[in-house]
């Protein structure tokens, strides 16, 4: 099975492969770059599986072969649950990971309650109009100020509850996977991938 990644993110795709290919039922799984000639589609959808689906369909129309996406909200309970579909755009539009967090830093300054929520909400698409999804949670806190220099995103400054109260940022690839949301997701899609007829093939 080949499949394109509809991301352009280094970090999300890294992690997406790591987690595919270490899935035990899909082992003639092949995973392609996103064409870096391919522009970004408008992720104008009310729910992070919409924002998926259209970026999975998008590379599917472009190349003609199945695509993988997802989109990542995180949910912060003081903020009635933003920034949710515009976590990667948090303080704008082409915010960097800087200044998004600085912006949910803002936001939270003297909150107690510091409650959080990481979903995504992973795709598989197929030229033939097929869609395999999955979800996964990552539930935590927000800390009072970064920590960490692996991952990317807002991983510095989000405490999985899972773990052992370092930052998603302080932990080793393998051992954010093993926790976060998108690891999650894509386990379970992988599960679903697993289990359908032509997935040997």
């Amino acid at each position: 099975m080949r499949l394109v990644l509809a991301t352009a993110n280094l970090g999300k795709a890294a992690e997406v492969a790591a987690v595919l290919g270490a899935a035990p039922d899909l082992g003639g799984l092949v995973l392609v770059p996103r064409p870096p000639s391919l522009p970004e589609p408008e992720e104008d959808g009310d729910s992070l599986l919409a924002n998926a689906r259209i970026k999975a369909e998008a590379v599917v129309e472009a190349t003609g072969e199945a695509a993988v996406a997802d989109d990542t909200g995180l949910e912060v309970a003081a903020l009635h649950g933003r920034p949710g579909l515009f976590t990667a755009r948090f303080a704008g539009p082409g915010a960097t990971f800087a200044d998004n967090i600085a912006r949910l830093l803002a936001e939270l300054e003297g909150v107690e309650d510091r409650r959080a929520r990481w979903r995504t909400a992973a795709l598989v698409a197929f030229p033939d109009g097929t869609q395999v999804e999955a979800e996964g949670t990552c539930d935590g806190t927000i800390t009072r100020a970064p920590r960490g220099t692996a991952g990317f995103g807002y991983d510095p400054v989000f405490v999985p509850d899972d773990g052992d109260g370092r930052t998603l940022a302080e932990l080793t690839r393998e051992e954010k996977n093993a926790l976060s949301h998108r690891g999650r997701a894509f386990r379970a899609l992988a599960e679903r991938l697993a289990g359908l007829p032509w997935s040997s093939d």
